[in-house]
């Protein structure tokens, strides 16, 4: 059986408050296996990135430009691509579920793509979509990093 792979999306510039919750997302992704991919650059990204590897985890960094430098020292892999803001959906489509932690509107968009590929998009302290008929993105809003985990690994038509 092969590992989940979840990708986790959010600013560069976060909060103190966002960077924690990032690391401990990573870390409890790490330590039930899973890789985690990401935008590879610093913030919640960066967090994430550090909490896994401190739990043993992989980590996949899928970067704007074209130099591996440019990506966080918590990356297990690196991957430039010189898409620049279109690598936002390389990282949507990359995990089988999307965590969103804060963000900005690249994360909006990471989430956007992520809902019309058919993934399953799990927010802490991130954005909320409502149409104007009233119909709201399925965004899956979690109270912790555990649930955020434990929703982002679970299979919705097994479980449920």
């Amino acid at each position: 059986m092969s590992a989940s792979v979840v990708s986790v999306v959010g600013s560069a510039a976060c909060t103190p408050a966002q960077a924690e919750t990032a690391e401990e997302v990573g870390r409890l992704l790490a330590e039930r296996g899973a890789i985690l991919v990401c935008g590879g650059r610093g913030g919640v990204m960066e967090a994430a990135c550090r909490g896994a590897q401190k739990a043993g985890g992989l980590t996949v960094g899928i970067l704007p430009g074209i130099d591996r430098q440019e990506g966080n020292p918590y990356l297990t892999l690196a991957l430039p691509t010189g898409l620049g803001n279109a690598r936002n959906t390389l990282v949507a489509i990359a995990g089988e579920a999307v965590i969103a932690i804060g963000g900005g509107y690249g994360t909006l968009s990471e989430i956007g793509i992520a809902l019309k590929q058919g993934r399953r998009v799990i927010g802490l302290d991130t954005w909320v979509a409502e149409r104007s008929d009233a119909e709201q993105a399925a965004i899956e809003i979690a109270q912790n990093p555990e649930q955020a985990v434990v929703l982002a690994l679970s299979d919705p038509l097994k479980d449920g």
